[in-house]
């Protein structure tokens, strides 16, 4: 048997002969053409804009096999040479896609449902020789201006099936594309020939990437609202505030349950990673466990600004009703006399003196000014 297998002019059958070209070219036609619209070739960025396979390739020691896959031929040559694996890429598959796959890899149907619906908490599970890992995926959104409906934090979610030949990986959502990451680790070839742990490791560290790069920038917004609040005119609305801290909240819900999964996978007692690759998810873990730290640090952040801007809304309030009460105290000078004198009376002090009119305006306005030099004094207005 040979180490590497030429698409092109052979293809194994179940008991490792080669199959005529006549009989597999039909095949290949078929599958170009459920992945490619008629006249127009698909890019593996295009097709994921559409959903399905995005993208198929065998890996012989570390080096992709040149050649177009269908998912269930590389799977069969991948198990007729050792040292060989699939590595199987979709982007939010239809319960249809996700079946005819299921079958082929020999996939639970449980994790097979969770894939398709991705509303999944970050978890780890194993079905007999498989393992089903789920990420849940962020992206920070770019934004003017931090407003009370500013959408900061994007969320979607990656399932990775991880066999002992193959591995599949099914992505919703654009928060995390995956083309990168096969690109670079295909030119790390020492790396790649661990097999299929090789790619979980790949795709979960440059996830994580993602939420230190998303950290710095929620860090960038809180500091801006931080400085609204404990400026000299303050003026950060608490809606603003409360909007951000449910965009953290959403942030959190995506990197804390992440801690469980990889202390599993990095435990000594694990003998379904190899040895190697559990050195590199330690790495992981290490900066999974400095996001949930910022992360806490922010939300905590996020409440001490949020008490600090009632307590000022608080503050702004007692000022305005005692300017409110200092100016109904002036005006209740004017309105006393008045009404006392609006009696009419018959014997009322000065109420025939020449200069009684002008002496109690004045009066009136004595006390006013006497009585708004004192709440100056006292910073009541």
């Amino acid at each position: 048997m040979p180490d590497r297998v030429d698409h092109d002019r052979v293809d194994l059958n179940g008991n490792g002969r080669p199959r005529p070209r006549a009989w597999t070219a039909p095949v290949r036609a078929v599958t170009r053409m459920l992945n490619t619209e008629v006249g127009q070739q698909q890019t593996p960025e295009s097709r994921a804009e559409h959903g399905g396979v995005v993208d198929c390739g065998l890996y012989v020691d570390g080096v992709r096999q040149p050649g177009e896959w269908s998912h269930a031929d590389a799977l069969e040559a991948a198990r007729a040479q050792s040292g060989a694996f699939v590595w199987l890429g979709v982007h939010e598959p239809s319960s249809a896609e996700m079946a005819g796959i299921a079958e082929t890899y020999g996939l639970h149907e449980l994790a097979v449902e969770d894939a398709v619906k991705a509303e999944q908490r970050p978890k780890l599970e194993r079905f007999g020789e498989v393992t089903f890992l789920v990420l849940r995926t962020v992206r920070y959104v770019r934004h003017g201006e931090l407003t009370e409906n500013s959408d900061v934090i994007e969320t979607g979610q990656v399932m990775l099936f991880i066999g002992p030949d193959f591995v599949v990986s099914v992505r919703h959502g654009d928060a995390c594309r995956l083309a990168p990451v096969r690109s670079d680790l295909e030119s790390r070839r020492e790396i790649l020939g661990q097999g299929p742990w090789a790619v979980a490791y790949a795709v979960m560290d440059r996830v994580v990437d993602i939420y230190l790069e998303v950290t710095d920038r929620v860090g960038d917004d809180l500091d801006v609202l931080e400085g609204e609040v404990f400026a000299r005119q303050a003026h950060g609305r608490i809606q603003r505030i409360y909007q951000m801290k449910r965009e953290l909240v959403e942030f959190k819900r995506a990197v804390v349950p992440l801690q469980r999964p990889l202390m599993t996978l990095t435990a000594q007692v694990n003998r379904n990673v190899p040895k190697e690759i559990r050195r590199y998810f330690r790495d992981v873990q290490d900066h999974v466990t400095r996001t949930v730290e910022q992360v806490s640090a922010y939300d905590d952040l996020l409440n001490s600004i949020l008490q600090a801007r009632l307590a000022q809304v608080t503050v702004e309030q007692n000022n305005d009703m005692r300017k409110i009460a200092a100016w109904a105290a002036i005006a209740a000078v004017w309105t006393a006399i008045a009404g006392i004198y609006g009696m009419n009376f018959t014997f009322m002090p000065e109420t025939t003196w020449k200069y009684g009119y002008p002496v109690v305006l004045a009066l009136m306005l004595a006390i006013s000014l006497g009585l708004y030099r004192w709440f100056r004094r006292n910073r009541w207005l």
